[in-house]
């Protein structure tokens, strides 16, 4: 059995709002819960855009505050007045993982510890959901993984998430604490910081540059749009069961190469943009996973493949500013 619970007249605190995916569930929240109130905790580092809540900035249920995950006077602060939390914060770039896994560990983490610590002083927050992702298990060379089956984390980016989910899981089994834990696929939509497959190798096209791609493209990913995302980690809130782990998949698996070619035709640009390039270290070859648990919550995707990167490429092609901009912030 699966608790069921209410956002009706509660305040939820949402870490990493600002970001790709964060940003998408808070205007998701507000727009589908008109009872419940918002704080979103953003330290606004390189992939954080307050751009991405234009929309919401008004509205007298939503609250921003700048500030670090790891600075346990103000979670403390904010864990007083929240009545349950999304756990989006993170330090998420393989490549960038790879260069130097430093921040990945602090924030992925200790950040997540520091969370964790204040839950428990803090009994009326009443869950708190990690988010992590499919790459804690690993290259699958069979089956889909499912929520049981070890993690085997190859690159210090997967390291660090699966560092995370088995704090949170400790945290459960040890204190009793309402966690639960999503695993979700690679994700896509409109407002992602384009260091990632999809809106690099968009905005590569977009200015006629070419879309590097590694080894020989084979690498497979499983794709999940990001409004059917937010709907899983909305499942989570109203109906996960605490101490759970729920792989969120999208069901659609793609090769890298085919993606890019996928792009490529959606905006009419030639094949011969694309370029391999030598792979990355610890590359994993596939990714893929059993999503069982979180459909027996009532869950499914909703947006197929075609139809969302339809939808991405009309958004990148019509807000080149957006990128621009914080393409050139990071750089």
């Amino acid at each position: 059995m699966s608790n069921e619970r209410s956002l009706d007249g509660k305040t939820i605190l949402v870490t990493g709002g600002a970001g790709f995916i964060g940003s998408h569930f808070i205007r998701m929240t507000l727009r589908r819960h008109k009872e419940t109130k918002v704080v979103n905790l953003d330290k606004l580092t390189y992939a954080g855009n307050l751009d991405n809540l234009r929309d919401v900035q008004d509205d007298p249920r939503y609250e921003f505050v700048l500030g670090d995950i790891r600075d346990k006077a103000l979670i403390r602060s904010l864990f007083a007045r929240v009545q349950g939390v999304v756990h989006f914060a993170a330090e998420t770039h393989v490549d960038r993982s790879i260069y130097d896994a430093g921040e990945f560990i602090l924030s992925n983490v200790h950040g997540t510890y520091t969370l964790l610590d204040a839950l428990r002083a803090f009994p009326a927050v009443e869950f708190f959901v990690h988010i992590s992702t499919d790459e804690v298990y690993g290259s699958r060379t069979g089956r889909a993984a499912r929520e049981s089956d070890p993690l085997q984390p190859s690159s210090p980016y997967a390291a660090s998430k699966a560092a995370g989910d088995h704090l949170a899981r400790a945290y459960h089994v040890t204190y009793g604490l309402p966690t639960i834990v999503l695993r979700p696929s690679n994700t896509f939509g409109p407002c992602q910081f384009p260091e990632k497959l999809i809106p690099f190798f968009l905005t590569n096209a977009l200015e006629g540059k070419t879309i590097p791609v590694f080894g020989d493209g084979l690498n497979i990913r499983d794709w999940l749009y990001v409004e059917d995302h937010c709907r899983a980690v909305e499942a989570a809130v109203l109906k996960g069961r605490s101490g759970s782990v729920y792989n969120v998949g999208g069901g659609v698996e793609l090769a890298n190469i085919d993606v890019a070619r996928r792009i490529l035709d959606a905006l009419e640009a030639p094949h011969e943009l694309i370029q391999f390039v030598p792979d990355r270290p610890g590359h994993d070859r596939r990714y893929a996973m059993d999503s069982g648990l979180v459909r027996a919550l009532g869950w499914e995707p909703e947006t197929p493949f075609e139809e969302g990167l339809k939808r991405t490429v009309r958004w990148y092609a019509s807000n080149r500013s957006w990128w621009r901009k914080v393409r050139t912030r990071s750089l």
